[in-house]
Formats: structure tokens, C-alpha cells, sequence
């Protein structure tokens, strides 16, 4: 298993849980196929027994390693894998959940991720709006950055990029009316967050210290707050070994350019 998750059983005021990485090989596999440019053949993969990665080009592969290079800013690329991890998780906790793909550049300005509920009326039930943090800092960040971020959605601040992203999902999913389903969403009603973040530790003291302050940015039922822990030791050492190892994944993906048809 690429990343398994075991549930916080102490913290009342938030809903979340714990992984870890059983298989870094497997692991690798899926940011590399991601990183080519096949995340929603990595959703099937992950569901569907006997799947393997698709061939693809040796464009396909340089825009791999470059994602999976620093390029002169570490704390990028490793935030770019963490995004990675946080949508592969959700996949697994979530099958078949609406759930927009990784960003395919590093440092994206827009949502870290984003998950949409619908009833079988086609009326939109819950926002899941994630935010991934790969920081040596987890308190800081949270304090600092997370909780502020969610203040701004929770004040309807940024609610016209929230829109826009849950249009894309609803249409992809092949609503009638995707824009009409978004202008009646109760967004107060609706409105959700997922906060993944890394730490050295996951245990009920350091969750607590962590997530101190959640429930009164993000106030309401439980449902409304998750929290999601990496326990990894090592952080930038560790994601440059998974980088690594997916680099080399990538490359044996690659297949030969075929020349294009003469006209």
C-alpha cells in the first residue's frame, strides 16, 4: 500500500487521521504516472487490481523530471509531491469522490484541491476545500497561514475561485447545468476543509498542539474540520529520495516519439 491512513481516536473538535508510507516504491510509482500526466488512470489504478501505468512520450518524461527537480526552490517541488500524496490519499479514503486532479506546475496560486459531494438530486452537499502544507514548521504554518487562509474562505473572500473550480467538477461529471447547480449551492452551508499538513510526530499531545485554534476559524459541526498528519522524520531528505526514485519511474515509462503523419 502506497499510504495508509489510521484515524485520530482522541480529538473531538476535528475529524482527520495519520499516515504513513508502507511501500515507497509504490508510492513513487504513482508520482511518476501522475507526473506524466495520467492522474486519472493513477484513480483507476488505485481501484481496480492488475492496472499498470500507461506508456507515454519523452515530452511527457521531461516535464516529469522538471516537476520532480527543485529547480532552485526545494520547498516547491516537495510541495508539489505533497499535493500528490494528499490527492492520492483522498482517493483512497473517498473512491469515486469529485475531486479535481493535481496542479501540473509548482507554487499554483489556486486551491491545493478541492472535493465535491452531490445527492441524487444533483444538488451540491459539501465543498472539501483542501489546503497541503510539506513545512519543517507545522505550528508556525498552521498559525501563520493555514488558519488565515480559512478565514478568508470562511468571509466568502475567495468564493468566486471556489465557484469556478466546483463548475469544472460538476461538468466533468456531466451535470445538465453545471453553473445553475453552483449559483443555488448555500456556500455557509456547504463549505468544508482539509487541512494535510507534515510533522515529525502524530500522536494525541502533538495533534492537539498542532490543530489548537481549528475550531474556533472553522466553527460549526465536526464534519466541517479535518485534519490530516505525514508523520516523516527528515522531511527534505526523505522527499528528495521519493523524487528520486519517481524520476527513475518516469524514465521507464518513455516510450519513442512516433513521427507525424506527411501530409
Amino acid at each position: 500500500m502506497m499510504i495508509a491512513q489510521k484515524a485520530f481516536t482522541v480529538q473531538k473538535e476535528w475529524e482527520g487521521c495519520t499516515w504513513t508510507v508502507p511501500s515507497v516504491d509504490e508510492l513513487a510509482d504513482a508520482i511518476a504516472i501522475i507526473a506524466v500526466g495520467q492522474a486519472l488512470h493513477v484513480a483507476k489504478i488505485l481501484h481496480v487490481t492488475g492496472l499498470a501505468a500507461k506508456p507515454t512520450t519523452k515530452g511527457a518524461v521531461k516535464g516529469a523530471i522538471k516537476l520532480l527537480t527543485s529547480s532552485g526552490n526545494i520547498a516547491h517541488r516537495d510541495g508539489w509531491m505533497f499535493q500528490v500524496m494528499s490527492w492520492l490519499a483522498a482517493q483512497l479514503r473517498t473512491p469515486g469522490a469529485l475531486m479535481n486532479t493535481p496542479h501540473m506546475i509548482h507554487a499554483h496560486k489556486g486551491l491545493d484541491g478541492l472535493q465535491v459531494s452531490i445527492d441524487g438530486a444533483q444538488k451540491v452537499t459539501a465543498v472539501v476545500i483542501f489546503e497541503d502544507k510539506a513545512t519543517e514548521n507545522p505550528r508556525a504554518m498552521v498559525r501563520d497561514r493555514v488558519w488565515p487562509e480559512f478565514a478568508e474562505f470562511e468571509t466568502g473572500e475567495n468564493e468566486h475561485l471556489v465557484a469556478a473550480e466546483v463548475t469544472l467538477l460538476l461538468k466533468g461529471a456531466g451535470l445538465s447545468d453545471p453553473q445553475q447547480a453552483v449559483a443555488e449551492v448555500m456556500w455557509k452551508q456547504v463549505r468544508r476543509y482539509r487541512l494535510s499538513i507534515t510533522d515529525d510526530e502524530s500522536t494525541d499531545q502533538s495533534q492537539a498542539s498542532l490543530f489548537k485554534g481549528y475550531e474556533k476559524w472553522v466553527p460549526g459541526g465536526v464534519e466541517r474540520r479535518r485534519a490530516e498528519v505525514f508523520e516523516v522524520l527528515n522531511l527534505r531528505q526523505w522527499m528528495d529520495d521519493l523524487a528520486k526514485l519517481a524520476v527513475e519511474k518516469a524514465k521507464a515509462m518513455e516510450t519513442i516519439d512516433q513521427e507525424r503523419p506527411r501530409v
